[in-house]
């Protein structure tokens, strides 16, 4: 085992491939500098406790599981696909292209005479997520003749087999393909998932919760903004009136006792919307600024 990562308190494994990128930009939203060194496994953290390495999403509940590291970011279909043995530490709701759920379809051509699970009785069907969907068309009673590994490219194969089972966040590919989804088998979100021995440990639990709060608190601040204005006191309550009921803004005396300064974190499209009305109504100086972390 690599130095770094017997000595660190806490072994955290980031997924490669097409999370790599989001999951780097969250942990530095939420305070922590990843440095990937170029043909390295081993990226570099700027936390003495943590030490990372670099696994595929696909295996990495796997080597949680077997506590090879103590922690790891992976999708729950992964997790599922694997049948792993983890503790689910939180959901973190980023991905690879938007915020939505990935979701796993079975599909076909839009062609295709298929119209219904049961209609690929005796078919091939091809897929990356091998034993869910071997374990879908189980349950259901339905004998098709064999569920093979696709190497990616799934959408292509549709045209090659009877069905695929694939990946989509917005279903675009599948449009692009002129496919059609005639049924879901699994939604998921990324999780960070941790190994049972390691979470049972009263030190790494406490790292891997303090962890666990700053990165859901940098995923809740990418939709928020700060809001600060100055209002004339003769306009405070109209102002205030306008801000949602639910937040409790910070209300500051300026040097000129006429004037006081407000701040407040909304939702940015609340801000895009909520900002015209506030200066109709009499604040000045209203700016926004994009937030790091938001923990409540």
């Amino acid at each position: 085992m690599n130095t770094k990562l017997k000595d660190a308190l806490l072994r955290i494994g980031i997924p490669k491939g097409s999370l790599q990128d989001a999951t780097v930009d969250l942990f530095d939203r939420a305070g922590y500098d990843i440095t990937i060194p170029s043909r390295s496994y081993f990226p570099r953290i700027d936390d003495p406790d943590l030490a990372a390495v670099m696994f595929r999403a696909q295996e990495m509940s796997r080597y949680v599981e077997d506590g090879v590291i103590d922690l790891g970011i992976t999708g729950h279909d992964w997790v599922i696909e694997n049948d792993s043995d983890v503790h689910e530490v939180c959901e973190l709701r980023y991905s690879r292209a938007t915020s939505n759920p990935a979701t796993w379809v079975l599909a076909v051509p839009e062609e295709s005479d298929y119209h219904k699970p049961e209609d690929l009785a005796g078919g091939i069907i091809a897929t990356e997520l091998i034993g869910t969907t071997q374990r879908y068309f189980k349950d259901r009673g339905i004998d098709v003749k064999k569920v093979e590994f696709s190497w990616g490219a799934t959408e292509v194969k549709a045209r090659l087999v009877d069905a695929i089972v694939d990946i989509t966040e917005t279903g675009s590919s599948l449009r692009a393909n002129k496919l059609r989804v005639i049924d879901t088998l699994l939604t998921s979100t990324t999780r960070l998932i941790a190994n049972r021995q390691a979470w049972n440990d009263p030190k790494k639990r406490a790292k891997i919760e303090d962890l666990a709060l700053l990165l859901q608190a940098a995923i809740d601040a990418k939709s928020k903004v700060g809001l600060k204005m100055n209002v004339p006191r003769a306009s405070l309550d109209a102002v205030l009136k306008l801000l949602p009921a639910e937040q409790s803004p910070t209300v500051n005396d300026l040097a000129d006792e006429k004037w006081v300064a407000i701040e407040v974190v909304l939702d940015e499209r609340v801000e895009r919307d909520l900002s015209p009305a506030l200066k109709r109504a009499g604040a000045t100086a209203i700016f926004s600024y994009p937030l790091n972390k938001v923990i409540p």
